[in-house]
């Protein structure tokens, strides 16, 4: 019983036991006692009217006694603030008693500025005119070195984070942080109230000598503060990561003192035997954020903290409870995004989709959902793709049994990265039958994955036509323009299949019900290659045409309007069926259609095949040329599909492997020594549509004297981005990843490459909420380069919407060879401010290679032949690494020239043949490596 003898009900007496409302308010005993009687008065009444007269009642009696003639004791002001404040969390608006909370911050009762300090954070608009007043008292407690009161004005500070408050305290609380004589307990809230006012106005807090003090707070024997400052650094370094570089060794040092320590020697921060697993993944994302260190010592030891946390995986359970598993699966998986970002160690790599797998008939659906998600970008290293490869039986069974719809769609999307030539006819057969009873949410971008799975990987043309009628027919109402488009653009550009295509597609129409996609296709392919049918008398001219005119009147009206060019086509194909066809033309249904279109149509065709001559109707009415080569429409559309703010659009830039390395599928069989020159229908990539124009910009006027000071353009090319030299390194031996990414921007490649010739694919991704304006790539080409590389750019959208991401198209034409390599330079407005960043473009004489295979006798004797000094490079190096055959194999078919087995009679020599492309000529190339015990290696390359 409560006070006047009203029920105080359960919720209120939990509150009372377990004093929810004095650790969430820091109320004392008195001021708890009055906010639980108010509140058992509120709910003792009958209606809401009530409620409402009751608190009315409560703040009249409030405001008298601040405007009261007698001054109010900080007691009994701190009690009457408290009560405002608790009416406001109520859901009740609160319009005075702001100043008596700002009096309570200049007392010295550690209850009394409590509450004025939670009455402001919780009350006060950063547009007050009382802030100026906030901020004095705030100033005086930071001042007082008393570590309670700066406990709490920094609280209040990251608790409003207004700009107000950056600009006047964003220079003084990192002097805090580093301060010698700072307590533990302030650094901690120092270096998350920074944090704070550094995500809401970034360009208000002052880089200078404490970023380099700062770091050292990671050796700090405090964990509170280091897991503090590891937050800081983390979101710091994301922006400027040259000046946190050094924190890479302490982070290291750091997670290998907390990994390899037992749960007894942190037993303040130990979580269910698990040692300090916040700070342990805090210290992994801040690793993330950079590259694979340098130092052979410090990249040594995250490798054994690595392993090490890969090895606690496979150690049974210390406890049942879940908390246990959640912390330590916390780590791991943080742990194992830090190995696919540095994608460097082969043996990890490999660890790490094992244990996935393990993941992956787990009994925990969240657990799976994760695991698939991690295999997902696991698939797209060169190192792991095999490995994901063996979990495929898994990943299928998932797909079937799985009862989540977010963890089939997880598997799908392995299974889409996980494909290559190798299994893409089982993965795609897998898919189509999923489509069945796939979700109705889903559907859509099933059928894209498929679409684009069978075109990349289809050798033979025919399994892609019968993959395509197949989804038509499974999943006709989500198949897309974008997805028959394709199917007809790949009929018209192979004239192998054409054949084909109008035997399945007329063999398909004969289905009692055809979805009207596949009529749309049927009509296309029947109207330009059904003459290569019409020998057979079950496919004659008038069958076919009967077949089509049978679905007419069933289809929309855009289906009709390309059946009557079907028609038409027919006139020209089949003369003897002309009259047919001019009959259902003539007639009222057609001339008279209430369709504008399809009149104008049935009027058009029947007056062309009326007055025409055979010869001009062969003219007007021939087969379509083929289509341009261009990026697949279906898998923009996939893109789309994914939505912004998926960056991760990038996940189809994957790494080519072996047979794909260098856009070429098939080694060419020419001889290394052949010089020839190309001719003008070698041109695969359709880069002769435009005239090559390089992409450097023109020099301006010497006598203009005029400068836009306003333009963005007028700004210097930016030097070289941290990170941009290493980054370019590993694009030698790959095509497709990620260039560059910072905390704003994300640059990802895709390329290929055919003889002198290339295409390069480069998306620009905005990884923030905020649009990016005037963004304006430009790549630029030294005068030395300009002569003997040709380069076209296509220009993209000035305009980045946060989350979204632009495409870029770069068309490559190799005149001579090169040695130096163009730059990429990016300039846009972000938030106003003025952003420049370059980068190398990863355009190197090799992607031009193009393998070639050769006996071991002819290549020996075409070796010897090259006696000439001027013809052989020979260079001796120590490796990094221990050789490891299967990786040093895919770097030399990644460089782009064919692997030679067993041609070399010492068969730990590794040897390459291959001829690179120029416009002018062709130089044939023979590589040899020799590696030895003693680590060193020696590379051998002899050119004609």
């Amino acid at each position: 019983m409560g006070r006047g003898g009203a029920i105080i009900p359960p919720d209120v007496c939990i509150f009372m036991q377990h004093g929810c409302v004095e650790r969430s308010l820091g109320l004392t005993e008195g001021c708890l006692r009055h906010c639980i009687l108010m509140y058992v008065l509120l709910i003792s009444g009958k209606s809401k009217e009530a409620e409402i007269k009751r608190i009315n009642k409560e703040l009249a009696n409030i405001r008298s006694k601040f405007k009261g003639d007698k001054a109010l004791d900080g007691y009994s002001k701190k009690k009457y603030v408290c009560k405002l404040l608790f009416i406001f969390l109520l859901g009740h608006d609160i319009d005075f008693g702001h100043m008596e909370a700002v009096n309570l911050l200049s007392s010295n009762r550690y209850t009394e500025k409590q509450i004025g300090y939670l009455f402001i954070s919780v009350l006060v608009n950063s547009n007050s005119e009382l802030i100026r007043l906030i901020n004095n008292a705030i100033k005086n407690d930071l001042a007082s070195r008393n570590p309670t009161f700066m406990g709490l004005a920094l609280h209040c500070i990251a608790n409003v984070g207004s700009r107000e408050m950056a600009e006047a305290f964003a220079g003084e609380i990192p002097k805090i942080l580093v301060a010698g004589d700072t307590m533990d307990s302030v650094k901690q809230s120092a270096a998350l109230c920074l944090l704070r006012l550094y995500r809401t106005s970034p360009d208000l807090v002052p880089m200078g000598d404490w970023t380099s003090r700062v770091v050292h707070l990671l050796n700090d024997q405090h964990l509170g503060v280091v897991t503090a400052a590891t937050s800081l650094i983390t979101t710091l370094a994301q922006k400027n990561p040259e000046e946190f570089k050094t924190s890479v060794s302490l982070a290291v040092s750091r997670l290998s003192r907390i990994v390899t320590s037992a749960s007894t020697d942190l037993q303040d921060y130990t979580y269910y035997f698990v040692p300090a697993p916040w700070l342990s993944v805090k210290l992994l994302r801040l690793l993330q954020c950079y590259p694979p260190p340098e130092d052979p010592a410090v990249r040594g030891r995250l490798t054994e903290c690595l392993e090490t946390i890969l090895n606690k995986a496979q150690e049974p359970p210390k406890s049942k409870k879940v908390q246990h598993s959640n912390a330590k699966n916390a780590v791991l998986f943080e742990a194992i995004s830090l190995i696919i970002h540095h994608d460097s160690e082969p043996n990890l790599l490999v660890r790490a989709c094992n244990q996935l797998g393990q993941f992956l008939q787990h009994r925990e659906t969240n657990l799976r959902y994760l695991a698939l998600e991690s295999m997902c970008t696991l698939a797209s290293s060169e190192f792991s793709h095999e490995a994901v490869k063996t979990h495929i039986e898994t990943v299928i069974n998932a797909l079937k049994t799985e009862r989540d719809v977010s963890v089939r769609q997880r598997a799908v999307d392995l299974l889409y990265a996980m494909c290559d030539r190798s299994n893409a006819q089982q993965i795609v057969a897998e898919m189509l039958n999923y489509l069945e009873t796939a979700d109705y949410s889903i559907r859509e971008e099933i059928v894209l994955k498929v679409a684009i799975l069978a075109e990349k990987y289809a050798v033979d043309y025919t399994w892609y036509v019968d993959t395509i009628l197949n989804l038509i027919r499974i999943a006709g109402d989500y198949v897309s323009e974008e997805v028959w488009y394709r199917v007809i653009q790949i009929v018209i550009n192979r004239d192998d299949v054409q054949g084909y295509a109008a035997k399945t597609v007329f063999e398909a129409l004969q289905a009692p019900a055809c979805h009207e996609n596949l009529v749309k296709v049927g009509g296309y392919i029947l109207g330009e290659f059904g003459n290569l049918i019409a020998g057979d008398p079950r496919s004659s001219p008038l069958i076919q045409f009967n077949l089509l005119h049978s679905k007419f009147h069933l289809c929309s009206v855009p289906t009709r309007a390309l059946l009557l060019s079907t028609y038409i086509k027919f006139v020209n194909l089949f003369p003897e069926i002309k009259t047919t066809i001019q009959d259902v033309l003539r007639s009222d249904s057609q001339l008279k259609n209430a369709d504008v279109e399809l009149q104008q149509r049935a009027v058009e065709y029947l007056r062309l095949s009326t007055i025409a001559s055979t010869d001009i109707l062969a003219t007007v009415l021939e087969e379509m040329p083929p289509f341009p080569e261009r990026e697949s429409s279906i898998l923009a559309k996939l893109k789309k599909k994914k939505g912004p703010g998926t960056v991760t659009d990038l996940e189809e830039i994957k790494k080519e492997r072996s047979s794909d390395m260098n856009g070429s599928a098939e080694p060419a069989s020419v001889n290394a020594s052949a010089v020839s020159t190309p001719s003008p229908s070698a041109d695969l990539l359709g880069l002769g549509a435009a005239p090559l124009t390089n992409s450097a910009p023109p020099p301006s006027s010497s006598g203009s004297l005029l400068v836009d000071v306003f333009s963005d353009s007028a700004s210097a090319v930016a030097p070289l981005a941290p990170g941009s030299d290493d980054n370019f390194a590993r694009f030698v031996c790959k095509n497709n990843g990620v260039l560059f990414e910072n905390q704003l921007l994300q640059i990802g490649l895709k390329s290929e490459f055919r003889q002198n010739l290339g295409r390069m694919f480069i998306f620009y991704g905005n990884k923030t909420s905020t649009q990016f304006l005037n963004f304006t790539p430009t790549v630029i080409c030294s005068d030395d380069l300009q002569p003997s590389l040709n380069l076209q750019t296509k220009p993209v959208d000035p305009t980045v919407d946060g989350g979204a991401q632009v495409q870029q198209v770069v068309n490559i034409e190799c005149v001579s060879d090169f040695m130096e390599a163009p730059i990429l330079n990016i300039q846009f407005r972000y938030g106003g401010t003025f952003q420049n960043l370059s980068v190398k473009l990863p355009i190197t004489l090799n992607k031009f290679f193009q393998p070639t295979e050769m006996s071991s006798q002819d290549f020996f004797q075409r070796w010897k032949q090259l006696s000439n000094p001027k013809q052989e490079v020979q260079n001796i190096f120590k490796a990094k690494h221990p050789m490891d055959a299967e990786i040093t194999k895919a770097k030399i078919i990644g460089f782009g020239s064919a692997l030679l087995e067993e041609v070399d009679p010492n068969p730990a020599n590794f040897v390459g043949a291959g001829i690179i492309h120029t416009k002018t000529t062709q130089i044939g190339c023979l590589l040899r490596l020799e590696p030895n015990l003693q680590a060193q290696v020696s590379v051998s390359v002899s050119t004609a």
